[in-house]
């Protein structure tokens, strides 16, 4: 993509971590609608279009967006569609194109909140060597002339039970859509999208008063010098912790909240 088009993807990218960084959200429903509006937008080439007129506001064409989408999808999700269509594209597929790589990216985001990409990962690379050297069925995944459902089938039949769930849907998307790509490009471009969300890092900050820029700046350059990451930082204000600020990454908890202390002097002294 190039010009109004990344600067577009590089805006859906971070609404896209912020709700996939939010608990509350299902990522995976959150990928599956955003795998069916690809598929709707495949269909609708004139749909696409419109929502990428550059002769409308991108006000019009978001609410347009979300007329057309609200009762189908989630409320998460029409508005993430809403604000990529606010946007300007240089192309109308390419709208299509972020859009698909951000239910893979939903997906694989899921399957990181769950402990799994880095077994995703291995799975599709592992899936990739053996369609390599299995002719006959990379022939039966990418026949244009077989059903859907059959290709879907058969990866059931591959892969379910075997592999992580997300793996499954991952490949199942891929095979049943691949939208002009060979199988093994593909596969290389969910490769690609599982090392960058792997390299990411989301720590949930908890603080007595809202940090400033300067303490969030100091704090994300100290955690990714200690992890050696990309740091995101939720940012949450709770006044019981009193002072300090409190991190978790993952099932790891940094405390240095003056409750915490205080807490530790009362357990000392009830012993």
């Amino acid at each position: 993509m190039n010009g109004a088009s990344r600067e577009a993807l590089a805006s859906a990218r971070e609404q896209l971590d912020a709700l996939t960084d939010d608990t509350s959200v299902d990522a995976a429903k959150l990928a599956e609608e955003l795998a069916a509006v690809t598929a709707l937008l495949d269909r609708e080439v004139s749909l696409r279009r419109v929502l990428t007129d550059p002769a409308q506001t991108g006000e019009a064409r978001a609410d347009l967006a979300r007329r057309l989408l609200g009762n189908r999808i989630s409320g998460s999700a029409a508005d993430l569609v809403a604000g990529m269509v606010h946007s300007r594209w240089s192309r109308s597929r390419d709208l299509t194109d972020a859009i698909e790589e951000l239910a893979y990216s939903a997906e694989l985001a899921d399957a990181q909140r769950a402990g799994a990409l880095d077994e995703v990962e291995d799975e599709l690379f592992r899936f990739g060597r053996i369609v390599s050297s299995a002719p006959q069925l990379r022939s039966a995944l990418t026949d244009s002339t077989a059903k859907a459902s059959a290709k879907t089938e058969l990866l059931h039949t591959l892969l379910g039970g075997r592999a992580n769930p997300a793996t499954e849907r991952l490949v199942v998307r891929l095979v049943t859509a691949p939208r002009g790509r060979s199988l093994e490009a593909g596969l290389d471009a969910l490769s690609k999208l599982a090392a960058h969300r792997r390299d990411r890092v989301v720590a949930v900050v908890t603080s007595a008063v809202p940090l400033s820029e300067g303490q969030r700046q100091r704090l994300g350059a100290a955690l990714a010098t200690v992890y050696g990451r990309q740091i995101h930082l939720n940012l949450d204000v709770d006044p019981e912790v009193l002072g300090g600020v409190q991190v978790r990454i993952g099932d790891e908890v940094i405390n240095g909240t003056i409750a915490d202390r205080l807490d530790e002097v009362a357990r000392r002294m009830a012993g």
